[in-house]
């Protein structure tokens, strides 16, 4: 429609019957009905309510997203708003989903020594505490480098055990399991599941899950896939919650992480897995 309208303004036609010549071209050549452009005509610019007020749920949803949401995210979080109309809010908006670029990676088809990769990629799991996964990331903190561990239930996708640290040490896993541990009542019948970092090969660790009686399974050398969730988690940590210019000092970054995860990731942040509900809206709703 607006095609049309840049048009005839461009060339400047003031004769009522070429300018109807021209429309009934036009609105062949682009495929449209000319009803629908004399309809558009008649309501452009008009100010409805109900689409307005979708258009500002849009975006905050977009604002509160850091910028990462895109018409999927939204019509998941929109009250009666489908992923196309979706889309035409955020072309209103003039949002644009800031996804990073996905990156090519070699696969590796070795199993792991340590342990077997019992999961397989399995990670639709349909009861709690049947399934963890964990893993580690870093981010500069203005001096030295933040070490972040964190132990999920697949269940809800919903973040159980966290850990920081300025050295990425196996003691600091073990405190991310701990805590998860701990605070889920020492589940029984579990599974860990993570990569083939030398945090989660060490004997301390295997040791751990023994005395936790948690049955270990790690992902093949160099699959990110086999542990895709922690990866996707870590990325919307970065993508969407840090600060563009990073952090000024260690405790403003471990404070930061754990606001993403208690605040936000487990409590605000609908999640596609869940219907867009919370991790932990999920976890209450079992």
């Amino acid at each position: 429609m607006d095609k049309i309208d840049q048009l005839i303004n461009v060339n400047g036609i003031k004769s009522l019957s070429r300018e109807q010549n021209i429309v009934k071209q036009l609105c062949h050549l682009f495929g449209i009905p000319r009803s629908s452009y004399h309809y558009h005509l008649k309501h452009r610019g008009l100010v409805k309510p109900e689409r307005e007020k979708l258009r500002q749920q849009a975006i905050a949803i977009h604002r509160d997203s850091g910028g990462s949401a895109g018409a999927r995210t939204i019509a998941g979080l929109g009250e009666n708003v489908g992923r196309y109309k979706a889309a035409s809010l955020m072309r209103d908006a003039g949002l644009i989903s800031s996804q990073p670029r996905k990156r090519r990676y070699k696969i590796v088809n070795d199993e792991p020594t340590i342990a077997p990769n019992l999961l397989k990629r399995q990670f639709n799991v349909d009861v709690i505490n049947q399934v963890w996964c964990g893993d580690v990331t870093y981010v500069w903190s203005g001096t030295k480098w933040l070490y972040l561990a964190v132990v999920m239930d697949l269940y809800a996708r919903k973040v159980v055990g966290w850990a920081c640290s300025d050295s990425p040490n196996t003691d600091l896993i073990c405190a991310a399991l701990r805590m998860a541990f701990e605070s889920r009542g020492r589940p029984k019948n579990l599974m860990f599941h993570s990569d083939q970092g030398c945090h989660y090969s060490s004997l301390q660790y295997r040791q751990m899950l023994w005395k936790y009686q948690i049955t270990q399974s790690m992902s093949r050398r160099v699959n990110c896939w086999d542990n895709v969730v922690m990866e996707r988690f870590f990325r919307s940590f970065k993508t969407e919650w840090m600060p563009k210019y990073g952090y000024n000092n260690f405790d403003e970054a471990k404070q930061d992480a754990l606001n993403y995860i208690l605040k936000h990731y487990n409590t605000r942040r609908g999640h596609s897995y869940n219907n867009y509900m919370t991790p932990a809206a999920a976890e209450m709703a079992a």
